[in-house]
């Protein structure tokens, strides 16, 4: 039996799986609030609880960098350490992996019901490197590449890579973010806790007004960002300062995605990933993102037959993990 965990800032998924069911289908899962725990020693013990099972092998995709068996969660106070975890569970067979490169794992096994493409011009090259770019709680990238008989992943930190602004507006929230933080990466404006960022500085700045009713509404959150994004893509709603905040996360992911196209060359696709693209598919659809990852000068040409997907099957970090326990551990 292999246990596969995804690691996030917001919640902690587990399951179990087997070579006979394979990675699409757990024997047991269930998802943990992060912060309610103090490590994740503690949730897998809890976990373990609740079966039978005995577990031969483990592999987790954690929300952070990893290395030297170790893991610091970006957005939790934890240390993941793959000797405590090996104690705790009784097997030397861990393995951590970074979060995007748990997704990446995924990839190649979506089916056509797991995603929405967005490029319509889009025509992959088999065996043609693959690029991963998703906002959840923080800004996770990874990529794939064809070894000659399958796809390697690999992950990154490029989601902490310098915000680059495109224009007037973007390069005044650069300087509205440099004044709130040492280092602005792109992770602090296009994702999860960026959005609250954006946020503020079309209120602080005074280019759009926070409606009395939205400011009670948000002083009462424990997080806002899906309070914003509700607001922004509900017509009823009608606030303008929340589909601005919207808009200019997705020219952000939009430009983004279009930088890493650039760097590596992803003839074999782009997929989103992440808790927020799936959310906001309407919005995604409008056109703003495809004009932003065009919008490469001389080389917006070459990004235009790069299929581009969003990936709606939200357990494929899971589903990543456990196909690395099940068949690379």
């Amino acid at each position: 039996m292999i246990l596969a965990g995804d690691i996030g800032g917001t919640k902690t998924a587990l399951g179990i799986y087997s070579h006979e069911k394979g990675m699409k289908s757990p024997l047991f899962l269930k998802t943990f609030p992060s912060a309610n725990y103090t490590n994740l020693e503690a949730i897998v013990t809890e976990f373990c609880a609740s079966f039978n099972f005995e577990i031969e092998k483990a592999a987790f995709g954690v929300a952070g960098p990893v290395s030297g068996g170790k893991a610091k969660i970006t957005n939790l106070p934890w240390i993941i350490d793959k000797d405590q975890l090996a104690n705790t569970l009784g097997t030397s067979a861990i393995a951590l992996l970074n979060d995007l490169e748990a997704i990446a794992w995924s990839i190649p096994s979506l089916e056509k019901n797991d995603l929405h493409a967005l490029n319509d011009h889009g025509n992959a090259v088999q065996g043609g490197t693959i690029a991963i770019i998703a906002p959840g709680t923080g800004l996770g990238e990874a990529f794939l590449v064809w070894d000659g008989s399958r796809y390697l992943a690999y992950g990154s930190e490029g989601g902490h890579a310098d915000l680059a602004p495109t224009n007037e507006l973007e390069i005044e929230l650069l300087r509205y973010l440099m004044q709130r933080y040492e280092h602005v990466s792109y992770e602090r404006a296009c994702s999860g806790i960026g959005i609250p960022n954006i946020y503020t500085f079309f209120r602080d700045s005074g280019r759009q007004e926070e409606p009395e009713w939205l400011a009670k509404e948000l002083a009462n959150a424990k997080d806002p960002t899906p309070h914003i994004i509700s607001f922004a893509l509900e017509k009823a709603s009608k606030c303008a300062i929340c589909e601005a905040t919207l808009d200019m996360f997705i020219s952000l992911l939009g430009s983004e995605a279009g930088n890493m196209a650039l760097k590596i060359l992803p003839t074999g696709g782009v997929y989103l990933g992440g808790g927020i693209p799936p959310r906001i598919l309407p919005a995604l659809q409008k056109g703003l993102f495809m004009k932003k990852f065009l919008q490469k000068g001389r080389m917006s040409d070459l990004l235009l037959n790069m299929p581009i997907h969003v990936i709606v099957n939200k357990d494929t970090a899971l589903a990543g993990a456990a196909y690395y326990g099940l068949e690379i551990l």
